[in-house]
């Protein structure tokens, strides 16, 4: 048995169901917790303030469970290859776990890492651990990936899954006092700030636990296959940033909620409907692992020459929540308060942004990973296209979701509408669901709409129809 190792932490802050981790306490007198914080400053491409402090949270909550076991996680700053060498120098160990990641960025730095291992002549151990299957374990019959999501479903569905690993309760003796470690981050450690009015779901895994129980046993997964399009209430998960920053181990929801579904029957088609959401994220990061150009191009080639003529004023408004579509902007202003968004309010607002206001969906994708606590790339990106019209089994371009009638069938009575945009307190429910017929705004200070729904369709159609040629 080896006698120290060293544990990556990247995007798995728990104890519990974490293989990476499950493995080096089990193969290993002591294992030495890391997290390497990146040492951008100021602005990032592909995240924001209300991801950051997300995360600060994730980090503090690991640490506390860790020094609980009588651990302690060590912190350090820079590039993780670098900083992963020194400390196997320092702490002599014998070898590096982690759990792999889906997106091409990280999978690049574990190809460095396996080769700083291999130069030290120390183990390099990865797991899978963020999903239930693997892309190369769900392939089409003469082993291929698929590209439409129902028979990747289907197969998907039929495979084992594995069950969840226990809770980690020792990893050894602490690191020594000799190895350094740096304070617990803020906000400023990237040189960012929040608006005072900005309020996050609490962060960690106790959080996320509560969170997971509460959806699975308060009625929200029971109800799931009904309510999840309906953007009040609060119907959906509320698990999503969960799972994106590993505060809950996949294989321990999978199989909580299938054991609903078999202590009561009647539960068994929304969990089932669940259960798909779950493999369309798992979907999304095949499509990323085999097709990693999606992230500068469009997956299906024939919209290639599709021109995106979106204004940036048009843009503008969209990001700060004053098109004049109520829907869309309330999808905006909780986007903007919270890091969230329903999703299919997201479908609604990404929509709206490519097809209503012809602007191209790289800059939704970038604005919606700079703004949401969730922001996978994966599913990100795969939304996206799908709104778009230029993804895997996407809806046909033609498709286009009018925000009024969209409005009338998921927020029939405007509660969401008037949670986010209190200023149409007093409106009549039934001004959300057509533009104003009488050129006057639904309140003071409100805007009117910006584009005309049905004009925009049809210019839509026509620069879709050119581009295909």
């Amino acid at each position: 048995m080896p006698s120290t190792v060293i544990y990556w932490v990247r995007r798995d802050f728990r104890l519990t169901d974490n293989s990476a981790l499950h493995a080096a306490a089990s193969q290993a007198a002591q294992v030495i917790p890391v997290h390497v914080l990146s040492q951008w400053r100021g602005e990032h491409d592909w995240t924001g303030a209300k991801r950051q402090q997300f995360l600060c949270g994730c980090i503090a909550s690991m640490a506390k469970n860790l020094e609980a076991i009588g651990s302690r996680l060590i912190l350090r700053a820079g590039l993780a290859v670098d900083e992963l060498e020194k400390l196997a120098r320092e702490t002599q160990a014998e070898a590096i776990h982690f759990n792999a990641v889906p997106d091409p960025f990280g999978k690049a730095m574990e190809t460095r890492v396996q080769a700083m291992c291999e130069r030290l002549g120390i183990a390099c151990v990865s797991h899978q651990d963020v999903v239930l299957h693997g892309a190369n374990e769900v392939l089409t019959g003469d082993g291929r990936p698929y590209r439409v999501f129902t028979p990747y479903a289907r197969n998907w569905l039929a495979l084992p899954k594995a069950a969840a690993l226990p809770r980690v309760r020792s990893l050894g003796p602490a690191a020594a006092a000799s190895i350094s470690s740096l304070a617990l981050p803020t906000l400023e450690h990237w040189a960012l700030s929040l608006p005072g009015e900005v309020q996050l779901l609490q962060a960690g895994e106790r959080a996320a636990q509560q969170r997971m129980q509460a959806f699975i046993s308060g009625g929200g997964l029971s109800n799931y296959g009904t309510h999840r399009d309906l953007p009040a209430g609060g119907h959906n998960s509320s698990l999503s940033q969960d799972l994106r920053f590993g505060l809950v181990g996949i294989r321990e929801l999978y199989h909580c909620c299938q054991a609903v579904a078999q202590a009561m029957p009647s539960t068994a088609s929304s969990v089932l409907t669940f259960t798909k959401e779950l493999a369309w994220r798992e979907f999304y990061m095949a499509l990323l692992h085999f097709h990693p150009r999606v992230l500068e191009t469009n997956f299906n080639a024939d919209f290639d020459n599709v021109e995106w003529p979106g204004s940036d004023a048009h843009f503008e408004a969209w990001a700060t929540a004053r098109t004049g579509f109520p829907i869309v902007d309330a999808g905006m202003r909780q986007l903007l308060a919270t890091g969230l968004m329903h999703n299919r309010v997201r479908m609604i607002v990404a929509m709206f942004l490519t097809k209503d206001l012809h602007c191209h969906w790289l800059r939704g994708e970038q604005f919606f990973h700079q703004h949401l606590l969730d922001a996978e790339i994966a599913s990100n990106n795969g939304g996206w296209q799908w709104s778009a019209g230029t993804g895997a089994d996407a809806a046909p371009y033609f498709r286009i979701q009018n925000p009024w009638t969209q409005t009338q069938r998921f927020d029939a009575e405007g509660r969401y509408i008037r949670q986010w945009l209190p200023e149409l307190a007093g409106v009549a429910t039934e001004r959300f669901f057509e533009p104003p017929k009488d050129g006057r705004t639904l309140a003071p200070g409100y805007p009117l709409p910006i584009v005309e729904h049905g004009a925009e369709r049809a210019r839509t159609l026509a620069r879709f129809k050119i581009g295909r040629g």
